[in-house]
């Protein structure tokens, strides 16, 4: 799955586009006729992801149809799906676009090779010369959320917006379809673990029905019985603050695992929680969409 989303801060070191010839590395492609040859970099990688070669256009300033080839190498002992974001960068390191792409089932002492290209820029834009690996998330395989036009076993797909963030709040919307044949019915708020890096509980964080007070997101609204035909969905919010009181530590939580109701099946999905110091996250009802 690939899906060009808003630009985020550079964390990682980058890959640098040259224009002389290098060596080829494992699990580089070349774009074809036309194309610039592999670069010759060393990239130390991200949670087990790294970019093994880049390939350029040419005429030299033309940046469509630059690629990266790249590897996930999963040293855990369970088959991960991973999420992996890239950046496409200036030589000078400012981000000029990027691209997520979601790599499925690999797995215990696997190693996966794939490529990502760069979507197209703004007009005017041709001075993209690196790629950076600059967030990874990994879920275990039977947690992930599904594809679009996958429907699991459960007849229910759970996933997450893009959210909103104003003045220090935070709204994600969690997203419910029915993607199976019979009607399905959820009562109430979705049952929510807060798991940080590690996939483990994190202890200290209080989660909050309705809100948690942060009125005016929806999440305050009652509960309603809800019962969704297939194709239809229902939202229920996720609010907190980022708010960071001195001399407190802060909270940073990647993952969330949510199960629509008591007994279904969880799913792990990736918010990045940023609590700050509050120990917060407000949970609002499962409403019809539209209603």
């Amino acid at each position: 799955m690939r899906r060009a989303i808003p630009l985020l801060p550079v964390l990682v070191a980058a890959v640098v586009l040259t224009t002389g010839c290098g060596s080829e590395r494992a699990g580089s492609q070349n774009t074809g006729a036309g194309a610039s040859p592999q670069a010759t970099f060393s990239d130390p990688g991200l949670d087990g992801v790294r970019v093994t070669g880049l390939t350029g256009p040419t005429p030299a300033g033309d940046t469509s149809g630059l690629s990266a080839a790249y590897e996930v190498a999963n040293d855990s002992a369970e088959t991960l799906t991973y999420t992996v974001l890239f950046d496409f960068t200036t030589a000078a390191g400012e981000v000029m676009t990027n691209l997520e792409q979601t790599v499925r089932d690999v797995g215990p002492a696997r190693t996966v090779r794939r490529t990502v290209e760069m979507p197209p820029l703004a007009p005017g834009v041709h001075d993209v010369t690196r790629v950076k690996v600059s967030r990874v998330t990994s879920v275990p395989a039977a947690e992930a959320p599904a594809d679009p036009g996958d429907c699991p076993s459960s007849g229910v797909r759970i996933t997450t917006d893009e959210g909103d963030a104003a003045m220090g709040l935070r709204v994600v919307g969690l997203w419910l379809e029915n993607c199976g044949t019979a009607d399905y019915r959820v009562e109430g708020y979705p049952q929510l673990t807060v798991l940080g890096e590690d996939r483990k509980p994190v202890d200290g964080v209080r989660i909050l029905k309705g809100g948690g007070g942060l009125s005016g997101t929806g999440s305050d609204d009652p509960p309603r019985p809800v019962t969704l035909k297939p194709g239809e969905r229902a939202r229920a919010g996720l609010t907190w603050r980022n708010t960071t009181e001195a001399g407190l530590p802060a909270v940073n939580a990647p993952y969330v695992r949510v199960r629509a109701k008591s007994g279904a099946a969880p799913v792990l999905v990736t918010p990045h929680l940023d609590l700050g110091s509050t120990g917060k996250l407000g949970v609002g009802p499962w409403t019809a969409e539209g209603r």
